[in-house]
Protein backbone atom coordinates (compact mmCIF):
# COMPACT_ATOMS: atom_id res chain seq x y z
CA UNK A 1 0.00 0.00 0.00
CA UNK A 2 1.34 3.43 -0.98
CA UNK A 3 2.08 5.72 1.92
CA UNK A 4 2.12 9.48 1.74
CA UNK A 5 3.78 12.33 3.58
CA UNK A 6 2.76 15.98 3.76
CA UNK A 7 4.53 19.14 4.87
CA UNK A 8 3.25 21.12 7.82
CA UNK A 9 5.41 24.18 8.26
CA UNK A 10 8.98 22.90 8.34
CA UNK A 11 7.92 19.46 9.58
CA UNK A 12 7.25 16.34 7.54
CA UNK A 13 4.15 14.45 8.68
CA UNK A 14 3.58 10.77 7.92
CA UNK A 15 3.61 8.25 6.61
CA UNK A 16 -0.16 7.97 6.04
CA UNK A 17 -2.27 5.68 3.88
CA UNK A 18 -4.38 7.22 1.11
CA UNK A 19 -7.56 6.95 3.23
CA UNK A 20 -6.01 9.08 5.97
CA UNK A 21 -4.93 11.75 3.48
CA UNK A 22 -8.48 11.85 2.14
CA UNK A 23 -9.96 12.18 5.59
CA UNK A 24 -7.59 14.97 6.56
CA UNK A 25 -8.46 16.82 3.37
CA UNK A 26 -12.16 16.38 4.08
CA UNK A 27 -11.70 17.81 7.57
CA UNK A 28 -9.85 20.81 6.15
CA UNK A 29 -6.50 19.89 7.68
CA UNK A 30 -4.99 19.72 4.20
CA UNK A 31 -5.58 22.09 1.29
CA UNK A 32 -4.94 21.86 -2.42
CA UNK A 33 -1.73 23.82 -1.85
CA UNK A 34 -0.36 21.47 0.80
CA UNK A 35 2.90 19.85 -0.31
CA UNK A 36 2.78 16.02 -0.44
CA UNK A 37 5.20 13.26 -1.35
CA UNK A 38 5.39 9.50 -1.72
CA UNK A 39 8.15 7.12 -2.54
CA UNK A 40 8.88 7.23 -6.25
CA UNK A 41 8.18 10.95 -6.69
CA UNK A 42 11.15 13.05 -7.73
CA UNK A 43 10.13 16.01 -5.53
CA UNK A 44 7.38 17.34 -3.32
CA UNK A 45 4.26 18.50 -5.16
CA UNK A 46 1.12 20.46 -4.33
CA UNK A 47 -1.79 18.19 -3.47
CA UNK A 48 -3.78 19.63 -6.41
CA UNK A 49 -1.31 17.94 -8.76
CA UNK A 50 -2.09 14.44 -7.45
CA UNK A 51 -5.85 14.62 -6.82
CA UNK A 52 -6.49 11.95 -9.46
CA UNK A 53 -4.05 9.55 -7.86
CA UNK A 54 -5.54 10.14 -4.40
CA UNK A 55 -9.13 9.95 -5.63
CA UNK A 56 -9.91 13.50 -4.54
CA UNK A 57 -11.39 14.81 -7.79
CA UNK A 58 -14.89 15.53 -6.44
CA UNK A 59 -13.62 16.99 -3.18
CA UNK A 60 -11.11 19.16 -5.01
CA UNK A 61 -13.86 20.56 -7.24
CA UNK A 62 -15.92 21.39 -4.14
CA UNK A 63 -12.95 23.21 -2.62
CA UNK A 64 -12.32 25.21 -5.79
CA UNK A 65 -16.01 26.25 -5.77
CA UNK A 66 -15.67 27.47 -2.18
CA UNK A 67 -12.50 29.43 -2.97
CA UNK A 68 -14.27 31.22 -5.85
CA UNK A 69 -17.07 32.44 -3.59
CA UNK A 70 -19.33 29.39 -3.59
CA UNK A 71 -20.11 26.88 -0.88
CA UNK A 72 -17.58 24.49 0.62
CA UNK A 73 -19.16 21.13 -0.12
CA UNK A 74 -16.37 18.88 1.13
CA UNK A 75 -18.29 17.96 4.25
CA UNK A 76 -21.36 17.05 2.20
CA UNK A 77 -19.39 14.83 -0.16
CA UNK A 78 -17.65 13.23 2.79
CA UNK A 79 -21.01 12.50 4.43
CA UNK A 80 -22.24 10.92 1.20
CA UNK A 81 -19.10 8.82 0.97
CA UNK A 82 -19.34 7.47 4.52
CA UNK A 83 -23.13 7.11 4.54
CA UNK A 84 -23.90 9.74 7.20
CA UNK A 85 -25.70 12.22 4.93
CA UNK A 86 -29.32 12.94 6.06
CA UNK A 87 -32.19 11.62 3.99
CA UNK A 88 -34.05 14.12 1.78
CA UNK A 89 -36.51 16.19 3.81
CA UNK A 90 -34.87 15.44 7.16
CA UNK A 91 -32.20 18.14 7.30
CA UNK A 92 -32.25 21.27 9.47
CA UNK A 93 -33.64 23.41 6.65
CA UNK A 94 -36.46 20.99 5.85
CA UNK A 95 -38.60 22.11 8.78
CA UNK A 96 -40.70 25.26 8.90
CA UNK A 97 -41.72 27.30 11.93
CA UNK A 98 -45.23 27.18 10.46
CA UNK A 99 -45.64 23.38 10.53
CA UNK A 100 -49.28 22.37 10.74
CA UNK A 101 -50.61 21.54 14.23
CA UNK A 102 -49.90 17.92 15.06
CA UNK A 103 -47.46 17.49 12.16
CA UNK A 104 -44.71 14.96 12.68
CA UNK A 105 -41.84 17.44 12.78
CA UNK A 106 -39.53 18.94 15.38
CA UNK A 107 -41.32 20.16 18.49
CA UNK A 108 -41.69 23.88 17.90
CA UNK A 109 -42.89 24.36 21.49
CA UNK A 110 -39.26 24.03 22.61
CA UNK A 111 -37.85 27.54 22.11
CA UNK A 112 -34.19 27.98 21.27
CA UNK A 113 -32.69 30.59 23.55
CA UNK A 114 -29.63 32.77 23.14
CA UNK A 115 -30.19 34.08 19.61
CA UNK A 116 -31.21 37.54 18.49
CA UNK A 117 -34.96 38.25 18.62
CA UNK A 118 -36.60 40.56 16.07
CA UNK A 119 -39.93 41.83 17.39
CA UNK A 120 -42.71 42.46 14.89
CA UNK A 121 -43.23 46.15 14.21
CA UNK A 122 -46.55 47.97 14.33
CA UNK A 123 -47.08 48.05 10.56
CA UNK A 124 -46.42 44.34 10.10
CA UNK A 125 -49.08 43.69 12.71
CA UNK A 126 -51.49 46.03 10.94
CA UNK A 127 -50.96 44.21 7.64
CA UNK A 128 -51.53 40.84 9.31
CA UNK A 129 -54.74 42.15 10.92
CA UNK A 130 -56.07 43.39 7.56
CA UNK A 131 -55.50 39.97 5.98
CA UNK A 132 -57.16 38.18 8.89
CA UNK A 133 -60.06 40.62 8.79
CA UNK A 134 -60.73 39.78 5.15
CA UNK A 135 -60.51 36.06 5.94
CA UNK A 136 -62.95 36.39 8.83
CA UNK A 137 -65.49 38.82 7.43
CA UNK A 138 -66.78 36.36 4.82
CA UNK A 139 -67.76 33.42 7.10
CA UNK A 140 -68.91 35.80 9.83
CA UNK A 141 -71.13 37.68 7.41
CA UNK A 142 -72.58 34.51 5.89
CA UNK A 143 -73.34 32.80 9.20
CA UNK A 144 -74.65 36.00 10.76
CA UNK A 145 -76.91 36.49 7.77
CA UNK A 146 -78.23 32.93 7.96
CA UNK A 147 -79.03 33.16 11.68
CA UNK A 148 -80.54 36.60 11.17
CA UNK A 149 -82.78 35.33 8.40
CA UNK A 150 -83.95 32.37 10.47
CA UNK A 151 -84.76 34.58 13.45
CA UNK A 152 -86.45 37.12 11.20
CA UNK A 153 -88.69 34.49 9.65
CA UNK A 154 -89.57 33.03 13.02
CA UNK A 155 -90.13 36.38 14.75
CA UNK A 156 -92.82 39.01 14.52
CA UNK A 157 -90.62 41.52 12.74
CA UNK A 158 -90.77 44.08 15.53
CA UNK A 159 -88.02 46.01 17.26
CA UNK A 160 -87.31 43.09 19.59
CA UNK A 161 -86.62 40.81 16.65
CA UNK A 162 -84.20 43.30 15.13
CA UNK A 163 -82.32 43.59 18.41
CA UNK A 164 -82.14 39.80 18.68
CA UNK A 165 -80.82 39.53 15.12
CA UNK A 166 -78.10 42.05 15.88
CA UNK A 167 -77.19 40.27 19.10
CA UNK A 168 -77.00 36.84 17.47
CA UNK A 169 -74.97 38.16 14.55
CA UNK A 170 -72.55 39.81 16.95
CA UNK A 171 -72.26 36.63 19.03
CA UNK A 172 -71.60 34.53 15.93
CA UNK A 173 -68.83 36.90 14.87
CA UNK A 174 -67.35 36.81 18.38
CA UNK A 175 -67.29 33.01 18.47
CA UNK A 176 -65.78 32.72 15.01
CA UNK A 177 -63.08 35.22 15.92
CA UNK A 178 -62.36 33.41 19.19
CA UNK A 179 -62.00 30.07 17.42
CA UNK A 180 -59.91 31.52 14.60
CA UNK A 181 -57.40 33.47 16.67
CA UNK A 182 -57.47 31.02 19.56
CA UNK A 183 -56.67 27.99 17.46
CA UNK A 184 -54.11 29.53 15.09
CA UNK A 185 -52.14 31.34 17.80
CA UNK A 186 -51.97 28.14 19.86
CA UNK A 187 -50.95 26.05 16.85
CA UNK A 188 -47.41 24.82 16.30
CA UNK A 189 -46.60 27.82 14.09
CA UNK A 190 -48.18 30.36 16.47
CA UNK A 191 -49.59 32.39 13.60
CA UNK A 192 -52.87 33.14 11.83
CA UNK A 193 -52.89 33.14 8.00
CA UNK A 194 -52.35 36.91 8.12
CA UNK A 195 -49.30 36.58 10.37
CA UNK A 196 -47.96 33.71 8.25
CA UNK A 197 -48.21 35.92 5.16
CA UNK A 198 -46.11 38.70 6.68
CA UNK A 199 -43.75 36.33 8.51
CA UNK A 200 -44.53 36.82 12.21
CA UNK A 201 -45.89 34.71 15.07
CA UNK A 202 -47.18 34.96 18.66
CA UNK A 203 -45.24 33.31 21.50
CA UNK A 204 -44.71 33.66 25.23
CA UNK A 205 -42.18 36.26 26.31
CA UNK A 206 -39.76 33.34 26.77
CA UNK A 207 -40.32 32.17 23.18
CA UNK A 208 -42.43 29.16 24.15
CA UNK A 209 -45.59 28.21 22.29
CA UNK A 210 -48.75 29.56 23.95
CA UNK A 211 -51.52 27.29 25.17
CA UNK A 212 -55.05 27.30 23.78
CA UNK A 213 -56.38 28.83 27.01
CA UNK A 214 -53.87 31.68 26.90
CA UNK A 215 -54.59 32.18 23.21
CA UNK A 216 -58.32 32.52 23.82
CA UNK A 217 -57.64 34.82 26.75
CA UNK A 218 -55.45 36.96 24.50
CA UNK A 219 -58.29 37.24 22.00
CA UNK A 220 -60.64 38.62 24.63
CA UNK A 221 -57.86 40.94 25.84
CA UNK A 222 -57.75 42.41 22.33
CA UNK A 223 -61.33 43.54 22.88
CA UNK A 224 -60.05 45.62 25.80
CA UNK A 225 -57.38 47.10 23.54
CA UNK A 226 -60.11 47.98 21.04
CA UNK A 227 -62.64 49.68 23.32
CA UNK A 228 -60.00 52.05 24.71
CA UNK A 229 -59.98 54.00 21.42
CA UNK A 230 -57.54 51.39 20.09
CA UNK A 231 -54.84 52.84 22.33
CA UNK A 232 -54.06 49.29 23.43
CA UNK A 233 -53.08 48.45 19.84
CA UNK A 234 -51.09 51.65 19.36
CA UNK A 235 -48.93 50.75 22.35
CA UNK A 236 -47.17 48.22 20.09
CA UNK A 237 -45.55 51.13 18.25
CA UNK A 238 -43.90 52.54 21.36
CA UNK A 239 -43.11 49.77 23.86
CA UNK A 240 -39.64 48.20 24.07
CA UNK A 241 -40.66 44.78 22.83
CA UNK A 242 -43.43 46.17 20.63
CA UNK A 243 -46.10 44.75 22.91
CA UNK A 244 -49.73 45.86 22.70
CA UNK A 245 -51.88 46.03 25.81
CA UNK A 246 -53.24 42.51 25.28
CA UNK A 247 -49.67 41.19 24.92
CA UNK A 248 -48.74 42.69 28.28
CA UNK A 249 -51.85 41.25 29.92
CA UNK A 250 -51.18 37.73 28.58
CA UNK A 251 -47.36 37.72 28.67
CA UNK A 252 -46.99 37.32 24.91
CA UNK A 253 -44.85 38.92 22.22
CA UNK A 254 -45.17 39.06 18.45
CA UNK A 255 -41.87 38.21 16.78
CA UNK A 256 -40.38 37.24 13.44
CA UNK A 257 -41.24 33.66 12.47
CA UNK A 258 -37.59 32.60 12.81
CA UNK A 259 -37.14 34.06 16.29
CA UNK A 260 -36.46 31.51 19.06
CA UNK A 261 -35.44 28.89 16.46
CA UNK A 262 -32.07 27.41 15.53
CA UNK A 263 -31.93 29.76 12.53
CA UNK A 264 -32.30 33.29 13.95
CA UNK A 265 -30.18 34.70 11.10
CA UNK A 266 -33.17 34.27 8.78
CA UNK A 267 -35.15 36.95 10.63
CA UNK A 268 -36.06 40.09 8.68
CA UNK A 269 -36.37 43.61 10.03
CA UNK A 270 -37.70 45.16 6.82
CA UNK A 271 -41.43 45.23 6.09
CA UNK A 272 -41.30 42.84 3.15
CA UNK A 273 -43.25 42.82 -0.11
CA UNK A 274 -46.44 41.27 1.28
CA UNK A 275 -46.68 43.80 4.11
CA UNK A 276 -46.12 46.76 1.79
CA UNK A 277 -48.71 45.56 -0.76
CA UNK A 278 -51.32 44.90 1.94
CA UNK A 279 -50.74 48.30 3.56
CA UNK A 280 -51.03 50.10 0.23
CA UNK A 281 -54.25 48.29 -0.68
CA UNK A 282 -55.62 48.89 2.81
CA UNK A 283 -54.77 52.58 2.56
CA UNK A 284 -56.51 52.86 -0.80
CA UNK A 285 -59.56 51.08 0.59
CA UNK A 286 -59.66 53.36 3.62
CA UNK A 287 -59.45 56.50 1.49
CA UNK A 288 -62.19 55.13 -0.77
CA UNK A 289 -64.51 54.51 2.19
CA UNK A 290 -63.71 57.94 3.59
CA UNK A 291 -64.52 59.58 0.25
CA UNK A 292 -67.78 57.62 0.06
CA UNK A 293 -68.74 58.68 3.58
CA UNK A 294 -68.03 62.35 2.83
CA UNK A 295 -70.09 62.07 -0.36
CA UNK A 296 -73.04 60.56 1.50
CA UNK A 297 -72.89 63.28 4.15
CA UNK A 298 -72.76 65.98 1.47
CA UNK A 299 -75.72 64.38 -0.33
CA UNK A 300 -77.76 64.21 2.86
CA UNK A 301 -76.94 67.85 3.65
CA UNK A 302 -78.01 69.00 0.19
CA UNK A 303 -81.27 67.06 0.40
CA UNK A 304 -81.98 68.55 3.82
CA UNK A 305 -81.29 72.06 2.48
Amino acid sequence: MTEWYYAEGQQRQGPFPVTEIRQRFQRGQLTLDTLVWREGMGQWAALRQVVDELGLQTLAEATDSSASGGFDLRGDYAAIDNGTAPLPGTGALSSSPYSAPGAASSDYSQAVQGGEVVYAGFWKRVAAYLIDYIVLVIPSGLLGGVFGAVIGLAGSGGTGTEVLIQAVSGLVGLLIGMGYYGWFHASRGGATPGKMAVGIKVVRSTGERITLGRSIGRYFATLLSSILLCIGYLMAAFTDRKQALHDMICDTVVVDRWAFTDQPHLQRRELGTVTIVVLVLGGIGFLGLLALLIGLIAMAASMAG
